[in-house]
């Protein structure tokens, strides 16, 4: 099946039951597989007027008790940003798919590329963190799909799977296992005296309970600066409380979330670090240089936020240099730079989207700068 089919059915598998959407190239097929599928397993899917009104519907769907979903490419992801802040800053889980093409505005709508990571981590306002998975073949997708709803659920946050055209279209094998054999999480319930619930008192891993509205909780959803009750509270002091909150669930929990994949670390001169689509490039380039002889490792950002800061920053005091290797101008390569903190050089191999970076553009730079 296609990545953007083996998305919708991870999405199935994770319990999602709800889809709200806007059709846009190159996510369409993603809605239009969620649309067949889930009225088979008595789930709901919707097609709304923008995507500004899809990712209101899914959050909306959260708070009625639902796994709710949607998928977009850059322009819709543009106009889902504020709402994206609303789902952090009310704590509500979900899950929001860009099939990234080339950009900015409309730029190459059937074509692939890597360039709304950032956006992805700072394209809302204010400060917060976020959880950014980027699979990178469609096997992977249906799995990384399963794990980015968990992920939701566990941390009550919105989680994006950073996937693009490239992987979206292609067709590939996907075994898809037994439901039995998938794990699935819900979001903390709520538990004890219901007049004394309070919705944003933090518990187990600093995340708060959550209950479906209807159920007898006091339930008050804002996305002004709110009380543990969830009441607005117009102060420094609790925008300072409520921020500490947001962030420190993601931060304390950073050896949860963060997943990488390496191969040849141990002997390793210079790191190739990529993700996605991208990183079957790199695979493919260091098997090829070490065959020249040249100790070169891979590491695999499957989650690329929160970013591996920690893992970088290790290696760079032992290798020699660094190569990012993405479909953008260079995004994430300005992390591993952070993250090298100029003890070793970092050198990009990257486009501004469109085709597949070839193998050989990175042994060229690997020959090159090293």
């Amino acid at each position: 099946m296609t990545g953007d089919e083996a998305c919708a059915e991870g999405a199935l598998a994770a319990g999602c039951r709800f889809f709200g959407g806007y059709p846009i190239t190159p996510a369409t097929e993603i809605a239009e597989h969620m649309a067949e599928r889930l009225p088979q397993l008595g789930g709901t899917f919707i097609q709304m007027e923008d995507e500004i009104a899809a990712i209101a519907s899914v959050l909306g769907a959260a708070w009625a008790g639902q796994k709710g979903m949607t998928a977009t490419s850059g322009p819709g992801f543009s106009l889902m940003m504020e709402n994206v802040g609303l789902a952090v800053c009310t704590e509500t889980p979900c899950v929001i798919v860009n099939v990234q093409r080339a950009g900015p505005s409309t730029g190459l709508p059937t074509m692939g590329a890597q360039a709304d990571m950032m956006q992805a981590r700072w394209g809302s306002h204010g400060h917060y963190e976020i959880i950014a998975l980027a699979p990178s073949s469609a096997q992977e997708i249906f799995y990384q799909t399963i794990t980015a709803f968990n992920l939701s659920e566990r941390y009550r946050t919105p989680v994006f799977i950073m996937t693009d055209e490239i992987i979206g279209h292609m067709s590939e094998k996907v075994i898809i296992p037994a439901a039995d054999r998938i794990q699935t999480e819900w979001r903390p319930k709520p538990s004890g005296r219901k007049d004394r619930f309070l919705l944003y008192k933090p518990g187990k891993n600093g995340v708060a309970p959550m209950p479906a509205a209807g159920e007898g909780y006091n339930v008050h959803v804002t996305g002004l600066t709110h009380d543990e009750r969830g009441y607005p509270e117009m102060s420094v002091d609790t925008q300072a409380q409520m921020m500490d909150r947001l962030c420190r669930k993601i931060l304390d929990n950073r050896d949860d979330i963060i997943m990488t994949e390496s191969h040849h670390l141990d002997d390793a001169e210079i790191v190739l670090v990529s993700y996605g689509i991208s990183s079957r490039t790199s695979m493919a380039a260091m098997q090829q240089a070490r065959a020249m002889g040249l100790k070169v490792g891979f590491l695999r950002l499957i989650t690329v936020w929160p970013f591996a800061e920690a893992q970088i920053s290790a290696l760079a005091e032992r290798v020699k240099g660094f190569v990012t290797v993405e479909m953008n101008l260079g995004q994430i390569h300005l992390e591993v730079m952070r993250a090298a903190n100029g003890k070793v050089p970092c050198h990009l191999v990257g486009h501004p989207g469109g085709t597949i970076i070839a193998p050989d553009q990175v042994i060229a730079t690997l020959k090159e700068a090293f």
